[in-house]
């Protein structure tokens, strides 16, 4: 196996995901995946005129199958270090059944998968969001989320059933989506204890309202917590960078997960 350092962006073809890949692919193969081939062959060919070699690999994430596919690929081009689990879908671009297989389940299927080719020193992010943070602590319910990795319909059909306590459609999918993502972040603490002495390091990012595609459609349904932000503004998909432009007012927790290690070290 070539020695190369691989780095897997999943959602990479545009936004926040495609701005990691240029930080990233520095000393690094990138290997760029989503479901529209063309988008990613776009950014592939950006990220080359800025001399990263890259690789375009079309994957969907709500399924298994194609993530597994997607880490043997990624581990046939060298040494996976690094993978940014990027790909979502928000409110308005599905249904509430959606938000549950892409991002919830999907952050299982890489997490899970990626560990299967990853080794010591290699990193997991998975990208959630501050809709995390959205909902009554008396919603959260981890033992419904333990179901995704023990009884996947069921997990889905209790998620399903929180989500539909909404009244429209989007505010359906709205819910389904806070839900996903406070799972993800779940998820990923979940991760770093599994995988931890394997030596591989998960941790999850919250973004707020980014200034992306998927940014600007949620704008008219999500500006008003922009009010209560520090600068009363979008975070660019550019602040993804070592400058972290977009972070303020958060404590930044460097503890090797010993604060929520009680949670899930037994």
């Amino acid at each position: 196996m070539d020695d190369k350092r691989v780095c897997v962006v999943t959602g990479g073809g545009s936004g926040m995901g495609l701005e990691a890949a240029k930080i990233l692919g520095q000393g690094r193969v990138v290997v760029l995946t989503g479901r529209t081939v063309a988008k990613l062959e776009h950014a592939v060919a950006e990220l080359e005129a800025a001399g990263v070699e890259a690789h375009a690999h079309a994957c969907d994430v709500s399924q298994r199958q194609s993530v597994r596919e997607l880490a043997e690929y990624a581990a046939g081009l060298g040494r996976v270090t690094n993978v940014v689990h990027a790909a979502g879908v928000s409110p308005t671009m599905g249904t509430p059944e959606q938000m549950v297989r892409i991002d919830a389940l999907g952050t299982v299927y890489v997490n899970q998968e990626f560990a299967k080719v990853m080794g010591p020193g290699s990193v997991i992010v998975d990208v959630a969001s501050n809709s995390a943070y959205a909902l009554p602590k008396l919603l959260i319910n981890e033992k419904i989320y333990r179901l995704a990795e023990q009884d996947e319909d069921a997990f889905i059909r209790r998620m399903l059933k929180k989500a539909n306590l909404a009244k429209s459609d989007y505010n359906k999918s709205g819910f389904a989506y806070a839900l996903s993502k406070n799972f993800a972040v779940w998820y990923a603490q979940k991760s770093a204890f599994d995988l931890g002495e394997k030596g591989i390091r998960v941790a999850s990012l919250s973004p707020g309202l980014i200034a992306t595609g998927m940014g600007k459609a949620e704008a008219s349904h999500g500006d008003g917590m922009l009010k209560y932000g520090a600068e009363r503004r979008m975070g660019t998909p550019e602040e993804a960078d070592e400058r972290n432009g977009y972070l303020a007012g958060v404590d930044v927790l460097v503890d090797g997960g010993c604060t929520n290690g009680k949670r899930f070290r037994k």
